[in-house]
């Protein structure tokens, strides 16, 4: 059993790392800054040790690191914006590092060492590097797009009116994952050090059109919803960023090798989209 500790604990892929590294009879570490939260107290509930930890306050990450074996590592610019984003991450490695912790998972994202030019890519690249130039063994995960974000704020909004609102047009496939399975091949990869340690594997567990999407939604709401390609210009309004996203996905896209992983891996389940979205619960998300 590994000591294992995961920052953004309270959040989608670190609370999915965090139940899979439990179910896999790890003690889990939870790192976060509101040890007092809710999502807090459900992870308390399941065993793990709660810590508290600011990416702004070395002392707080050296703190919470002591005595750990490994670290899940995941780094955000959104609520802040992408020179905190790489500042913090090269402080939360700096800590590992000092911490002389034995494996670093970095879950970065998919094609962000291809040099994209989508700002929230670059910033988790230069993370990517500064770990990959410490004395830490290391692995970087790089999820593709998150099928979590289609039940949640403005396509979530758009699906209360019928309709998948997406700046992809409507035969443009997409790689997808699930917070689930991240947390599902973090946990292999602590498991299976040796394999994994200096590799970096771009992930996925799906890949479907926008029409393919909005009709497994349709299914699965048991609404109507059809797909209206979103111009980019309009997303551009709401941020630059995603809209080089967005724009990467339609001219490049993340051409993750979805048959490969599912063969090389199949103990991670790999949810398909239609499977994900039946098990949401559209009842309670659709509600005003």
């Amino acid at each position: 059993m590994l000591t294992i500790a995961v920052t953004g604990a309270t959040g989608a892929q670190g609370g999915a790392t965090a139940r899979a590294l439990w179910a896999a009879g790890h003690h889990v570490r939870a790192l976060t800054r509101h040890p007092d939260s809710a999502a807090a107290a459900a992870l308390r509930a399941l065993g793990a040790e709660i810590r508290h930890a600011d990416f702004d306050d070395r002392a707080s990450l050296d703190a919470a690191l002591a005595g750990a074996d490994a670290l899940f590592a995941v780094t955000t610019p959104f609520g802040t914006d992408t020179a905190t984003e790489v500042r913090q991450g090269r402080t939360l490695v700096d800590a590992a590092a000092a911490a002389r912790l034995g494996h670093v998972v970095l879950t970065s994202a998919a094609h962000a060492d291809r040099g994209t030019g989508i700002p929230h890519y670059e910033s988790k690249a230069e993370i990517e590097r500064h770990l990959c130039a410490s004395d830490l063994p290391w692995t970087v995960i790089a999820p593709a797009a998150f099928m979590d974000n289609f039940a949640d704020g403005w396509t979530l909004d758009g699906l209360r009116e019928g309709t998948f609102g997406w700046p992809m047009p409507a035969d443009q496939p997409l790689t997808l994952i699930p917070a689930a399975d991240i947390g599902a091949f973090a946990a292999l990869t602590f498991d299976r050090r040796e394999e994994f340690t200096g590799r970096r594997i771009d992930i996925a567990s799906d890949a479907r059109t926008s029409t393919e999407i909005a009709a497994a939604l349709t299914t699965a709401t048991g609404r109507p919803i059809t797909h209206h390609e979103v111009a980019l210009d309009h997303v551009r309004t709401h941020s630059e960023d995603l809209a080089a996203m967005f724009a990467y996905f339609t001219t490049t896209g993340l051409d993750v090798d979805t048959a490969a992983l599912r063969r090389a891996y199949p103990e991670v389940g790999w949810t398909s989209f239609t499977d994900w979205a039946t098990d949401q619960d559209w009842p309670a998300l659709l509600a005003d």
